[in-house]
């Protein structure tokens, strides 16, 4: 289905082009309609096109190392998918599924190589806005990866769990210290001042019994809790790779493509020399 010019001016990525490479590249690109549940592409297929949707409801996802299924981006409005793979002319990396009846501007790398033929410029127009998408991709991992250790172990935590680190936060404060200092002030010095009718006196056998008692429980009850602090820095740190990880590969896979478009500019710009000259 033939394209609109008017419509292209809807879309961020063509925000910034001039009438004229407008009506170039609606002349190259078409409209494409996908009925609901249709997939538009899956995993290994060709990348020989990338889309941007124009109206309906896509969502766009892939697998990790697990095998679950991980939910990319589901996007709106004028917005691309499967631009990487038709870049590089690689196979696609993610699965992209029509929800309901849905039209898609489909673009290949003959679109864009023509568009920059014709009008060389409109090449750092497009850097320019698939800039604004490499910051907004960086945030998505971000926010994809930003899990809280303190909130997963806290989930996952049994009765006996919150008992232990209970205990171990009270029996570490000075309120503790301090009290317990009282009390056994307290109880020898009434048992030294009652004498003969002391319950307990010197050298305070029963008092022994009780902290000896009390330092049997609450010793496990301590390294328990601290176990679980080991667990919290544990996967701490393991959230903390995983952040690193899929940032990394994020932003390498869009530097790739903006390197292709700029190595793409560059090779244009030299024919264009060579015509002049």
């Amino acid at each position: 289905m033939a394209c609109d010019p008017s419509e292209l001016r809807h879309i961020p990525l063509f925000t910034l082009l001039d009438d004229e490479e407008v009506a170039v590249l609606a002349s190259q690109v078409e409209l494409r309609k996908f009925a609901a549940r249709q997939r538009i592409y899956k995993i290994g297929d060709v990348g020989g096109q990338g889309y941007v949707m124009m109206s309906g409801s896509v969502t766009v996802s892939t697998f990790d190392e697990d095998g679950q299924e991980v939910l990319v981006d589901t996007p709106g409005h004028g917005d691309l998918f499967g631009f990487a793979s038709m870049l590089e002319q690689t196979v696609h990396q993610t699965n992209a599924l029509a929800l309901e009846e849905t039209v898609c501007l489909e673009v290949d790398r003959n679109d864009i190589t023509i568009l920059l033929q014709r009008k060389p410029m409109a090449g750092m127009d497009m850097l320019t806005v698939l800039a604004r998408q490499l910051h907004a991709h960086q945030q998505l991992v971000r926010i994809r990866a930003s899990r809280n250790p303190n909130e997963i172990i806290d989930e996952e935590a049994t009765f006996g769990n919150r008992v232990a680190d209970s205990v171990a936060k009270f029996g570490g404060s000075w309120y503790f210290i301090i009290s317990f200092g009282v009390v056994l002030v307290s109880y020898t010095a009434l048992n030294i001042a009652l004498r003969g009718k002391a319950w307990d006196p010197y050298p305070f056998i029963l008092l022994n019994l009780f902290l000896s008692m009390l330092a049997a429980i609450q010793a496990p009850v301590i390294m328990m809790s601290q176990n679980r602090q080991d667990t919290k820095d544990r996967l701490r740190g393991e959230l903390d790779y995983e952040v690193n990880r899929r940032a990394e590969s994020e932003i390498q896979g869009l530097a790739k493509k903006l390197n292709l478009l700029t190595d793409k500019i560059g090779d244009v710009d030299d024919r264009l020399r060579e015509k002049l000259g």
